[in-house]
């Protein structure tokens, strides 16, 4: 990771968000707290790519906005790069199942490693991983607790009258 990171921190409908960038781009936006873990705070200081990700997520939460434009500096392995960037192609209100997931990263026996890389994704919200759903229609499988979840599909679908499912 580079030195030089800005942590902010803002409250949400869904919490209080950290989000945290170089001068290049946004490197992640978690959930402060969560069943399972909460992130330690650290000074917060902010530059131009928090700030655009602040507006982003403020007019998203309006329903004003619901494609991000943030530059996004991915810093994982390959494959989980490839499967972060293949969720900012699910299109706002739609949801795709972990299988259809990793058909689209060309292999469907990928689906564990797909569903593993999908709970990694360091961009709550702005990389929409809470677009994957189970093949039946269950929500599963989300590091920022499944309420959250269900609260990001009931908003997008609010916004945009209805989430379908792609798959």
């Amino acid at each position: 990771m580079e030195t030089g990171l800005k942590y902010w921190y803002m409250d949400s409908p869904l919490g209080e968000l950290q989000l945290c960038a170089s001068e290049q781009a946004l490197h992640s936006v978690w959930f402060v707290k969560t069943k399972e873990n909460s992130v330690e705070k650290k000074t917060a200081q902010t530059n131009l790519h928090i700030e655009k990700a602040k507006e982003e997520l403020e007019l998203f939460f309006a329903g004003k906005l619901n494609e991000f434009t943030v530059p996004l500096s991915f810093n994982g392995s390959d494959f989980h790069n490839r499967v972060w960037k293949e969720l900012t192609r699910i299109p706002f209100g739609k949801t795709i199942s972990y299988l259809e997931l990793a058909k689209r990263l060309g292999d469907e026996k990928s689906i564990r490693a797909a569903a593993s890389a999908n709970g990694k994704n360091p961009f709550a919200i702005i990389v929409p991983c809470h677009r994957v759903i189970g093949s039946n229609g269950s929500l599963t499988g989300y590091s920022g607790d499944l309420w959250r979840k269900q609260w990001l599909l009931d908003h997008e679908a609010k916004c945009c009258g209805v989430y379908d499912k792609l798959f």
